[in-house]
């Protein structure tokens, strides 16, 4: 009998073919939430894929072959443009989407994915790689990054802002294990959800990255050009510092702000947006990577180590989970000028004096492999299939 999912075939399920969906946001870019994505769907190719827009922007997400349903947010023109700012529509659009002929629901949520409707006699299984983070903790930056902290425009917004909340908690009731993508996010969890998770970090293409020891006189700072990320904090720091190089690698929204700062100083360089290629590179020969953002989990940074490369973070978030102090990188307190100069004046003191640093740094990195995810989260998902499973039979006796 052909069996199109034996990954998750078990002895309690009878040789049963499992009717698999997986379920995420958005596929517009190729990012972390995307690798995420591809690895599952790497694990269960022949299951259906539910999102709420599908409109890629980027080569790399149209490796999915999957059928793909999309929501009514789909049909709007130009919506891979302007979706961010119909919020507000994703929990309706994400519960219209029909997936009640699935036996196991497998979710990759950072906004709403996670909201799917599901029955009873479904498993839903979702890999949370946040609570909402701009409707929870982070609303008050979001707003004042964003200039809506006062006004009616603000009025209107935070009362939108209660409605995700109120949403994001209720649906969470509707899933059955959670997933979070470190333990800083299982925090966030057990906060917003009142709920457990089990951490499984995210797949990191460690295979792609060469460790290079020998690097040259430069620091780097990539990411996304927003405003959490914290990349004009770092152009800030190393304007007071002329004698130190930077070089900057990303795109988006504040990118304007990061080219102004660097046009003002001769030792800082704003180089966009960059190819893979050209970013690995980079990542390789600089002496150090410099993380200023409080993230879920960060994939930057086991990059740069994964190049030999060692990291200057921000010591909060899922950067504490992935650099080691005083081996593969060195953390900063707060946010400020101040703390990260000092940061990278300590760099500049102590590792010279340690040997195989770049060796430690790919050690480290390969701990977050993509192996080791599908491995994991195989496992995890057997597990709860086999435990459904048993429940049913236990029910019907």
């Amino acid at each position: 009998m052909k069996n199109k999912n034996s990954e998750v075939e078990t002895q309690t399920t009878k040789k049963k073919e499992i009717k698999i969906a997986i379920v995420c946001d958005w596929l517009i870019t190729y990012s972390g939430a995307e690798r995420v994505i591809f690895e599952i769907n790497n694990l269960f190719p022949d299951a259906d894929i539910f999102t709420l827009i599908h409109k890629p922007k980027s080569p790399e997400i149209t490796f999915l072959k999957n059928k793909i349903t999309t929501s009514f947010l789909n049909k709007i023109p130009k919506i891979e443009r302007i979706y961010r700012n119909l919020f507000f529509l994703f929990p309706m659009a994400i519960e219209q989407l029909d997936l009640s002929k699935y036996d196991l629901v497998i979710s990759s949520s950072h906004a709403v994915a996670k909201g799917v409707i599901t029955g009873p006699d479904q498993l839903h299984i979702s890999y949370i790689h946040s609570p909402i983070r701009y409707a929870w903790d982070l609303q008050h930056e979001y707003l004042r990054d964003s200039g809506l902290n006062s006004g009616i425009k603000s009025f209107a917004i935070r009362f939108l802002l209660q409605y995700i909340r109120n949403f994001d908690v209720r649906s969470s009731n509707s899933v059955d294990f959670f997933i979070s993508n470190s333990d800083f996010v299982n925090k966030r969890v057990s906060k917003c959800y009142r709920r457990t998770a089990t951490t499984i970090y995210p797949p990191v293409s460690i295979e792609d990255f060469e460790e290079k020891s020998e690097k040259k006189e430069f620091y780097l700072a990539a990411s996304r050009l927003v405003p959490y990320k914290k990349i004009d904090l770092v152009a800030q720091t190393f304007s007071q510092t002329p004698n130190r190089t930077l070089y900057i690698i990303g795109d988006g929204p504040d990118a304007h702000k990061i080219k102004k700062i660097c046009s003002e100083h001769k030792n800082l360089f704003f180089l966009g947006h960059q190819e893979f290629s050209k970013l690995k590179e980079y990542l390789a020969n600089a002496k150090a990577f410099i993380f200023a953002a409080k993230e879920d989990f960060g994939i930057l940074p086991v990059e740069a180590m994964a190049s030999g490369t060692p990291v200057i973070a921000y010591g909060k978030g899922g950067a504490l989970e992935t650099v080691v102090e005083n081996e593969t990188g060195l953390f900063f307190d707060t946010q400020s000028i101040p703390s990260l100069l000092a940061a990278v004046d300590k760099f500049e003191n102590f590792f010279p004096k340690y040997n195989n640093v770049s060796e430690k740094c790919r050690k480290r990195a390969e701990l977050f492999s993509k192996e080791r995810f599908r491995s994991e989260f195989k496992l995890f998902v057997e597990e709860k299939i086999t435990e459904m499973s048993r429940d049913r039979r236990l029910t019907k006796d």
